[in-house]
């Protein structure tokens, strides 16, 4: 993979994804700085834990700038993070404010694109040879299955699939500018995962898991270690030509 001593940079990496991908990256060698807001503890020499909340917009470039003075810019940098509003469960169709919306397109769209951006500047300005990749997910892709949330209190998320929708049009655009540069862009899109579901429950309700299995070519949900696996795959050089792709990581979900 030749990613031993290479430096990624996640944001977000407290949550279920950014664990698995840290656990993962350190496993094979990599320097690894979590940038979220909750603290994650590893047991590697090679990790580092700096707070990071991606909602403060007019601290966003001061922080960043700090992260990188001191360490330099990364070899690979992925976000993981999902800042949303407190009320986030709400944003269906019928019970979503045009504040909630806004919100949630500045908090979550307008973070992680900006975010992306300014890293890559600094990966430009180092000549590194790097990889950027963002979380997606299945719903910038397709529409939600409302059949899929049947006998659960899950409903369809609006904003969810505005802001993945277009966190896969900035992957394009990113790659297509940035690939003079050597620096890769590419949106990995996880399906449904077996975790908990933001704002509503711990983990997945058994309906929606059965009604997802009946569905999906390969029987079960995925796992954040599915996902972390394509993104070591998309860091390293066995991806050296992979770029501006949405790849989607869901039993093939996507292909019915």
């Amino acid at each position: 993979m030749k990613i031993n001593n290479k430096k990624l940079i996640i944001l977000g990496g407290s949550g279920l994804i950014g664990k698995s991908i840290i656990k993962l990256f350190l496993n094979n060698g990599a320097n690894v700085i979590n940038l979220d807001i909750k603290k994650s503890y590893f047991k590697s020499k090679k990790y580092q834990y700096i707070k990071f909340n991606c909602k403060e917009f007019n601290l966003i470039n001061l922080n960043l700038d700090k992260v990188i003075k001191k360490y330099g810019a990364p070899d690979f940098f992925i976000n993981a993070s999902y800042p949303h509003s407190k009320d986030w469960i709400d944003n269906n169709f019928e019970n979503i404010s045009l504040d909630s919306l806004r919100e949630n397109i500045e908090s979550f769209l307008s973070s992680t694109t900006w975010i992306a951006n300014y890293v890559a500047k600094k990966m430009k300005k180092e000549k590194k040879n790097g990889s950027i990749i963002f979380i997606g997910s299945i719903y910038g892709k397709v529409a939600q299955n409302k059949n899929i949330y049947k006998k659960t209190k899950m409903r369809e998320n609006y904003s969810y699939s505005i802001i993945k929708g277009g966190i896969d049009s900035a992957t394009r655009q990113m790659a297509s500018f940035y690939g003079k540069y050597n620096i890769r862009v590419n949106n990995l899109c996880p399906g449904a995962l077996n975790s908990h579901v933001a704002g509503l429950a711990k983990k997945q309700n058994k309906n929606f898991v059965k009604n997802f299995i009946d569905i999906n070519p390969i029987k079960r949900l995925g796992t954040s270690s599915d996902v972390a696996n394509v993104a070591l795959f998309l860091s390293s050089d066995l991806s050296s030509y992979i770029t501006g792709q949405s790849i989607y990581v869901d039993g093939g979900y996507t292909i019915i």
